[in-house]
């Protein structure tokens, strides 16, 4: 199926510029975003935590979130796999010859995959990029639990202003999320990742993305009881990098998502931006039943 879902180019692009939505031909779908549900625990065994999968379709759409719950629908598109493990070859695909690259699952010319693979090993973080010491790191956090494809543990070369200079103007209101940090933490904070199999934004980040980032720093920062101030989202199919970083409005996105996540009941009204329903495998029956009475008189 080809559900709406994880999506955001060029590394240098405003992060917080997030639009609020992928387009109904972008390739990260929310679909995309839950394909890490089959290593999710359910809530209840958890304590009552939500999975990170569940925010990121509901950043995209409530309604979605609603079908894929009923119909059990968690599993990842075809494909999804094969993009992803791009994330783990950037050292080498960045000398790939053409024939190579096109034999890789990439969205972009054999060129301009290079190009991006090149900017992106200026990066600080390049190394770790490319060889991770973490994979695939399951987080329980006070809210939410779920995967962090990759963990960036810091250098010893690291030093304690990278998490302060990183940070935009509401940095003064970066969240503690550890319980109770009992010594001044002077190294610098470890970065999760997500990778994301579809097409980046012209800027930032997609909203559902942009939801997911955040969860997992929080989720993060709650284990290590540490300030985490910033994620990353990969493109590895275009050799991009965009960094999230927990500003008040992205802080504000994840709680007014997870929100709507824990207080829904029933079907969720339909959604007004139609360009996400055109991408939506749930689009031909979305809608035929509904517990809405604004929507059964005709004014949803």
């Amino acid at each position: 199926m080809s559900h709406p879902v994880d999506s955001d180019p060029a590394a240098s692009a405003a992060p917080d510029d997030a639009p609020s939505a992928s387009p109904a031909d972008d390739s990260d779908r929310p679909r995309s975003e839950g394909s890490d549900a089959e290593n999710e625990p359910q809530p209840s065994s958890l304590d009552g935590t939500t999975p990170i999968s569940h925010l990121a379709r509901a950043a995209y759409c409530p309604r979605q979130l609603h079908y894929a719950r009923r119909d059990d629908d968690h599993e990842p598109p075809s494909g999804v796999a094969a993009v992803r493990s791009l994330a783990f070859a950037y050292d080498r695909n960045r000398f790939a010859t053409d024939e190579t690259l096109r034999s890789l699952p990439i969205a972009v010319s054999p060129g301009a995959y290079r190009e991006n693979l090149a900017d992106l090993a200026r990066r600080e973080q390049f190394e770790r990029l490319a060889d991770p010491t973490a994979r695939d790191v399951f987080l329980r956090g006070r809210d939410c639990h779920g995967v962090a494809h990759k963990v960036l543990e810091p250098t010893d070369a690291d030093g304690s202003a990278e998490s302060g200079s990183e940070l935009t103007d509401d940095s003064s209101t970066v969240e503690q999320t550890s319980a109770a940090p009992t010594v001044e933490q002077t190294d610098a904070p470890p970065t999760p990742t997500i990778v994301s199999p579809g097409d980046p934004p012209p800027q930032g980040v997609w909203e559902p993305q942009r939801v997911r980032a955040v969860a997992v720093a929080k989720a993060l920062a709650w284990e290590r009881n540490r300030e985490v101030p910033r994620a990353l989202v990969e493109y590895p199919a275009h050799g991009v990098v965009r960094t999230v970083r927990l500003t008040t409005r992205n802080r504000s996105a994840y709680r007014r998502t997870l929100w709507t996540v824990r207080s829904m009941a029933g079907v969720p009204s339909r959604t007004r931006d139609t360009a996400k329903c055109d991408a939506c495998d749930y689009r031909s029956t979305c809608g035929t039943k509904t517990r809405s009475l604004r929507t059964l008189l005709g004014l949803g």
